[in-house]
């Protein structure tokens, strides 16, 4: 055992299998990257080590606007581990050059991947801890879990949620983003043998490549309408106020650079629209308007309450959402199309004893949208072939069309 390591369970005892803490780096914590000649060090550096490249990346969610990434973990055999900080040192393409054709070993790779993209980082290969653990049934798919399930190692995540757009970063953060990179690729090691040995390692091959070549998510239609507590709001008019008062804070927030939330709550958004205040000291007598920030931009809400009061009734926001594509929510399908209905729930069964039978979950094992979407408005001819033709062209990766589609075209078949 390393001396800054020790036990924080026991095999059998009620606190479960023996975990050891991971409290401090094997080579200490690295001075953080932010000139040019210090970067050109750490290219030269990964580019001439060995194996896999852990990677790793922290953003400032719930403090910043947005998901700019405010630092990068990097380890890899050889190398060490290196800290670099994509403010100081926003263009890391010739890192990202150094590492072609080697793979990037990532914990849920779909959220680090397009900060990274942004600073010019962007891999060859990738293997997903997070998929890996979701594709072996692992129950508990943190990294933490994760760790402690492969190495018995215990890795905490006190500092996951802070601000790291802080400058210095304190060194116990810094401690804490090195320790996220440490043991990395050792736990690849682990879940690549127990994908193999499941008879998985395929599946786990195309989706690491879904998730590396997935294109930038487009703009979202009507992203106000996102506004937690949004079902409260009932009529036009006060659907309105809250799509003018949702523009004013993102507007805000933008140019201000935090997160939206802490610029106006989701909450006050609501109270304010449905209290249809006519001046500043009717806004401010709400409660959730009574906070010394909220009170000093009172003028800048209540203009947006009064531009909403003043919309035209033609260009009032849809009381039924923005004109869509998708299916109807499934609750609707009975009514609408009961055939449809039928298909939907015997499809739902089929994926069900699917992912008991192979220890999948059911979201990884066919993406819920597009099993609606086929079962609302299904291909001709409902046989093996259209379905898979169907489920491939909705994304499905080619071994869940092989373990899907004959099983929905049977039970479609006896409808």
């Amino acid at each position: 055992m390393r001396p800054d390591e020790h036990v924080t369970g026991t095999e059998g005892s009620s606190t479960g299998p023996v975990v050891v803490a991971l409290t401090e780096p094997a080579d200490g914590i690295p001075d953080v990257v932010a000139t040019p000649g210090a970067l050109a060090d750490v290219v030269e550096a990964f580019g001439a080590a060995t194996g896999p490249v852990a990677v790793d990346a922290e953003r400032a969610s719930g403090y910043r606007y947005g998901q700019r990434t405010y630092l990068v973990q990097l380890r890899r055999e050889g190398a060490g581990t290196a800290l670099i900080d994509p403010i100081a040192v926003p263009d890391l393409s010739a890192l990202s050059a150094a590492l072609v054709g080697v793979e990037w070993v990532l914990h849920a790779a779909s959220q680090d991947l397009p900060g990274l993209a942004e600073q010019g980082m962007r891999p060859s290969r990738v293997f997903d801890t997070e998929l890996a653990a979701r594709l072996l049934g692992m129950e508990r798919v943190g990294l933490a879990a994760v760790v402690a399930d492969t190495l018995g190692l215990g890795l905490a995540k006190e500092h996951s949620a802070v601000d790291w757009s802080t400058r210095p970063l304190p060194t116990e953060w810094l401690r804490y983003a090195v320790l996220d990179v440490e043991v990395l690729v050792e736990v690849r090691e682990v879940l690549a043998e127990r994908l193999a040995l499941a008879g998985k390692a395929e599946w786990a091959a195309q989706e690491f490549e879904a998730v590396r070549t997935a294109p930038p998510p487009g703009p979202r239609t009507d992203p106000w309408r996102r506004v937690s507590g949004l079902h409260q709001v009932r009529d036009a008019r006060r659907l309105a106020v809250v799509r003018e008062l949702w523009e004013t804070r993102d507007r805000n927030a933008r140019e201000r650079d935090i997160s939206p939330g802490r610029v106006l709550p989701d909450a006050a958004i609501v109270a304010a629209a449905q209290a249809l205040p006519r001046s500043v000291p009717e806004l401010t007598a709400l409660p959730q308007f009574s906070g010394k920030g909220t009170r000093r931009r009172a003028t800048l809400w209540q203009s947006a309450i009064d531009r909403g009061r003043a919309v035209p009734d033609a260009e009032l926001p849809s009381l039924r959402g923005p004109k869509s594509d998708a299916p109807p929510p499934p609750r609707a399908w009975a009514d609408r199309d009961p055939e449809a209905a039928a298909r939907l729930a015997a499809a739902r069964d089929v994926v069900a004893e699917l992912s008991t039978r192979w220890t999948v979950p059911a979201e990884n094992l066919l993406q819920p949208d597009l099993l609606r979407r086929l079962c609302w408005a299904p291909p001709e001819r409902l046989d093996e072939t259209s379905v898979a033709e169907a489920l491939a062209a909705g994304g499905a990766r080619a071994w869940q069309v092989e373990l899907v589609a004959p099983r929905l075209a049977e039970v479609f078949a006896d409808l």
